[in-house]
């Protein structure tokens, strides 16, 4: 199992200092989550069979024809490799952009296709080639914030879709971003589109997240990933949080702030960041010193040891947690 961010319970067991003494920047999950009423009591006695009322909140808000919920869009990184194998029956040539979330490229090559990663500067021509058969990306980019236009991303999915072939495109991170989702198109053959309530809604929790894609795959992979699979309890507050546009509002405005003062924040002591409303990325030089030294303050970030290595930091969740993360950024660029 790959490492992730928001390991937590590692890290106290590793440092010795308790949970509740853990300032936790290490994953891009809102820090003030949507305040989730309690569920009604029949969403935890009655089998959770497909909500109407779920999928046409979330077509509303990511306006898209159709979408499926999903136990969190790692439910669908995990199976469509496995369907694609199921209904070609034979292995993929699959590009996946690079640096990525790490399970994008796992999950291809556990289920035995060919994967190869390719900068995002290169997409364009490894989708010209032939024996691109699947493309798969972040849009935003998770954990760089690089972003693909539309335009280019419907082009490259007309011409895998032209070769029998997927364009998987990773929106977790999108809600803060204007016109560049693809949602609306994601009916069309090949293009395959992720979103996530986790990341925004600060609900990652409640594993809950959506497809959208041609009604046959739509079909294909609600088959493949069986029944109940979105609790009753997640589907009653998945609605709310998807039809609430005052909360939504407040919040990517928000976001917006905060993104843009951890950016500065940052750029202050000489690191020069990218990212998003959520998160902050740059390809640190000593990037395990500058993860233990955080850790040996009580701060917890991601760590990317692939490549030349990089630092990824989420957003504080009150004006205290901002101070602590001053003081040791503070101390970081005054070590000697």
């Amino acid at each position: 199992m790959l490492e992730h961010g928001g390991n937590l319970d590692a890290a106290a067991r590793h440092y010795g200092r308790p949970r509740s003494d853990w300032l936790d920047l290490s994953t891009g999950i809102n820090p003030r989550p949507y305040p989730a009423a309690a569920p009604a009591a029949h969403a935890w006695h009655r089998l959770p069979e497909p909500s109407h009322a779920l999928e046409q909140a979330a077509c509303a808000y990511y306006d898209a024809p159709r979408l499926l919920a999903v136990a969190g869009t790692q439910a669908a990184i995990q199976a469509l490799p496995q369907l694609r194998l199921q209904q070609q029956r034979r292995p993929a040539q699959v590009v996946v952009a690079a640096p990525i979330y790490a399970e994008h490229a796992h999950c291809w090559r556990r289920a035995g296709h060919a994967v190869r990663e390719v900068a995002y500067a290169d997409l364009d021509q490894a989708v010209r080639e032939t024996s691109c058969e699947v493309l798969v990306l972040c849009n935003p980019n998770n954990p760089t914030g690089a972003m693909v236009a539309p335009e280019d991303l419907l082009r490259w999915a007309a011409l895998l879709a032209g070769r029998g072939g997927w364009l998987v495109v990773d929106e977790a991170f999108g809600d803060t971003v204007n016109g560049y989702s693809v949602c609306a198109h994601s009916h069309q053959p090949g293009l395959i589109v992720l979103r996530s309530v986790g990341k925004f809604f600060g609900l990652a929790g409640l594993r809950l997240g959506f497809v959208g894609a041609a009604a046959p795959l739509l079909d294909a992979l609600a088959d493949w990933l069986g029944p109940w699979s979105i609790s009753g309890p997640a589907q009653q507050i998945g609605s709310a949080a998807l039809l609430d546009r005052p909360w939504q509002a407040a919040t990517r405005q928000t976001l917006l702030t905060e993104g843009a003062r951890l950016h500065a924040l940052l750029a202050q002591h000489g690191i020069r960041a990218s990212g998003t409303a959520l998160f902050q990325w740059w390809p640190e030089a000593q990037a395990p010193a500058f993860h233990e030294a955080m850790a040996r303050a009580g701060i917890w970030v991601r760590l990317f040891t692939r490549g030349a290595g990089g630092i990824r930091l989420g957003l504080p969740p009150d004006e205290a947690g901002w101070v602590r993360l001053q003081e040791a950024l503070n101390r970081w660029s005054q070590r000697g």
